[in-house]
């Protein structure tokens, strides 16, 4: 990693600090920490383990839906290594506005591992399409079936799960026309070429355009050989089905390892899949103040009195900020593994 990437990460690591500091200031402000803390200890330890499981299952499907992939087009990798990679990506993705640090660190570390460039980018791409197009089948599904409890829930927040849902709708679009389209690819490159040119940070190059062309040879293969093995593109999209569900149902486990009844399983699951789809497209790292002051607000009257800030504390310290220090133990364990095998 060069200096220029380092010091963005350090920058970034910076926002994400500062942030998360505004962030639990404004959830602890006023609140009896020695309350809170008596509550969480007071969870019986099989529901937090099922939490904190539900959470490793979340990051990791996804690794295991890039390993699924990898190994259909023929790439050869193992299931650890993928898994490694989902952690990565949820890390830099945690910690870049927009989470648009995810994959390129991901993409990066495949090509390393040996996966070709070609192949690594239209599995990644795939996962990134079929994440958002469940997304928004889920965010369609809940409007047209549960619309007016969403609206009663939702309140001043109504307006953003809209936002939200549209924002990834247009998402899945422009990515399915990019993936698709050998074109738009080539037209994309050669701009970014002609304006880095433009301003000397780079020659022009025939080795370079070659290489494009190769990976657009490679790139093409691939899509075409995954249009036309709809099991593996099934499997994945079910696979993403659980995978987004399993974080859901971990704010009901938590609901019920708090002691907690009167509230249905599928009420407690389809806020929490509404509040994700809402923040999943801000631009502010790990979607942190946003996601927690739209928790306290539509689950005000499911987690009741200092249960609320409780729910708050395990279900984001699990789900996001203990995957968070998992992917950078992660990051550090491979790249560590990198630098004493010299590459």
């Amino acid at each position: 990693m060069n200096r220029k990437k380092i010091r963005e990460l350090i920058i970034n690591a910076g926002i994400f600090a500062v942030i998360m500091a505004l962030t639990f200031w404004s959830v602890f402000r006023g609140q009896d920490l020695a309350e809170i803390l008596d509550a969480v200890r007071q969870m019986p330890g099989v529901y937090l383990a099922a939490s904190v499981f539900l959470a490793v299952f979340f990051v990791a499907g996804e690794g295991c839906m890039i390993w699924y992939l990898l190994r259909g087009i023929g790439e050869r990798t193992t299931l650890p290594r993928c898994v490694s990679y989902s952690f990565i990506g949820f890390f830099f993705s945690g910690i870049t506005p927009s989470a648009t640090g995810g994959q390129p660190m991901q993409l990066y570390y495949m090509k390393r591992d040996g996966n070709s460039l070609s192949a690594a980018s239209v599995v990644l791409m795939t996962v990134a399409v079929i994440y958002k197009l469940v997304l928004v089948l889920i965010g369609i599904g809940i409007l047209l079936f549960w619309g007016a409890p969403l609206r009663q829930h939702l309140q001043a927040y109504y307006g953003l799960y809209f936002l939200g849902l549209s924002l990834n709708i247009v998402l899945v679009v422009i990515l399915t026309m990019v993936m698709f389209s050998q074109k738009t690819i080539r037209t994309c490159f050669y701009r970014i070429e002609y304006l880095m040119v433009c301003l000397r940070l780079w020659r022009r190059s025939e080795a370079r355009t070659e290489k494009m062309e190769q990976f657009l040879a490679g790139y093409q293969q691939t899509v075409v050989f995954l249009k036309g093995h709809k099991r593996l593109i099934g499997m994945t999209v079910a696979g993403t089905f659980l995978q987004r569900f399993s974080v859901f149902v971990m704010t009901y486990v938590v609901y019920r390892g708090l002691g907690l009844s009167g509230a249905a399983m599928s009420d407690v699951v389809l806020v929490q899949a509404a509040v994700y789809i809402a923040v999943d497209m801000l631009p502010v790292p790990g979607a942190q103040g946003i996601t927690e002051a739209m928790y306290r607000s539509v689950f005000r009257d499911i987690f009741v009195g200092k249960y609320l800030v409780v729910s708050v504390c395990i279900t984001r310290g699990v789900s996001f900020y203990l995957m968070l220090l998992v992917g950078f133990a992660v990051f550090c364990g491979v790249r560590k593994k990198f630098v004493r095998i010299g590459q």
